[in-house]
């Protein structure tokens, strides 16, 4: 199984960036991918993922500023990313919710204030 974000890119602080996510992974549903992040020196940490068809979940760090979306017919997610901040810099993952699979190159994201 190959995931591949892409996307990331060095941008300013308040500026937007939309990651996007495909897999080979076949078999599962579209609703178990989620995207998380690894700042420098710190643990990768789970940041949004789907819970149901109709609504997400975000670390609180994240919420009202970060959208996850999915296109079925593609098989692709994505991370629309606003207002970012300093500490949004990190290396961005998709995987699924328990990341089951093996970690992807992932896109890096820096924000420079």
């Amino acid at each position: 199984v190959q995931l591949q974000a892409s996307g990331g890119g060095l941008v300013q602080a308040g500026e937007s960036l939309r990651l996007s996510c495909t897999t080979s992974a076949t078999g599962f549903s579209i609703n178990l991918w989620a995207w998380h992040r690894q700042a420098p020196g710190k643990q990768r940490e789970l940041i949004a993922h789907f819970t149901d068809r109709a609504s997400a979940s975000y670390i609180d760090s994240v919420k009202g500023r970060f959208t996850i979306s999915k296109d079925i017919n593609k098989k692709m997610v994505y991370l629309q990313m606003n207002d970012l901040k300093p500490e949004d810099t990190a290396v961005y993952y998709c995987n699924t919710v328990r990341a089951i699979f093996p970690w992807g190159q992932g896109t890096l994201v820096t924000v420079s204030s």
